[in-house]
């Protein structure tokens, strides 16, 4: 059976995508006792180095993309029992303009393809902050797109952009919006309304009920290559993710 893939998404950085994506990836993991792969798709490498991988040390996409290794030779176990990751490295900021990708107008699927050789449960794709050919590839990959915004005024205009980039790319290949979720919440902000309602104008009822706050023990953790759960697991980090996981997993089951 195909893995449920995910592509976790931002318009802009600053956002906590990447410490969405690795502890959305470490919850599923430890919530559903299944196989996930992590992948890093963005040449910041931000994820690889939060799970404790120096970015110079591994190879990443960039040459299974290219058609120079498979993608089990990338693939490396974490400290997390049933966690893997593809570590990523600079060569990922320009691998569509180099060597065979060059020249292939349909290079952006590579991916979608390349998925098909592994064995996982979940797949999660964290990609670059920005409409790029890494982010078209994992979207395109994918069956399912997860929003991350901040409540702040440019983050949350962003998602104007990323859903028409969204919609456009769903007519030709099918993908679902599981949801919108907010970082660095503050239950007592002035402007959580307005936010909240901006973003159902650009994602319709996709606000997710979880929200992240803020917390510092998530910079901690990211310090020690561990997720928070592991770390701190009595933070209100680690209870928010656990919570925000439950909520993914509910409504993947819900269709």
């Amino acid at each position: 059976m195909a893995a449920t893939t995910i592509a976790i998404n931002s318009f802009k950085g600053g956002t906590a995508k990447t410490s969405t994506t690795l502890h959305l990836g470490a919850g599923l993991a430890q919530l559903t006792g299944k196989k996930v792969l992590l992948i890093d798709f963005d040449a910041q490498a931000n994820l690889t180095t939060g799970l404790g991988f120096d970015p110079d040390q591994h190879e990443s996409l960039a040459p299974v993309l290219q058609g120079a290794k498979s993608l089990k030779e990338v693939i490396r176990q974490t400290k997390i029992k049933g966690l893997d990751l593809v570590p990523a490295d600079t060569w990922l900021e320009r691998v569509e303009v180099t060597g065979s990708l060059a020249a292939d107008r349909y290079s952006h699927e590579r991916l979608k393809v390349l998925l098909k050789e592994v064995d996982y449960d979940y797949v999660l794709i964290d990609t670059p902050p920005s409409l790029c050919w890494l982010t078209e590839s994992a979207l395109i990959a994918a069956q399912y797109a997860l929003i991350c915004a901040t409540p702040e005024f440019y983050s949350v205009k962003g998602l104007e952009r990323l859903s028409t980039f969204i919609g456009s790319l769903s007519e030709r290949h099918p993908l679902n919006v599981l949801g919108v979720v907010l970082s660095f919440w503050n239950p007592r902000g002035k402007s959580n309304d307005t936010f909240i309602e901006v973003i159902e104008e650009s994602f319709p009822n996709h606000t997710l009920l979880t929200k992240i706050r803020r917390d510092i023990t998530i910079s901690e953790a990211a310090i020690h290559g561990d997720p928070v759960f592991q770390t701190a697991p009595n933070s209100r980090a680690a209870a928010d993710y656990l919570s925000l996981t439950r909520e993914i997993i509910e409504k993947l089951c819900n269709g």
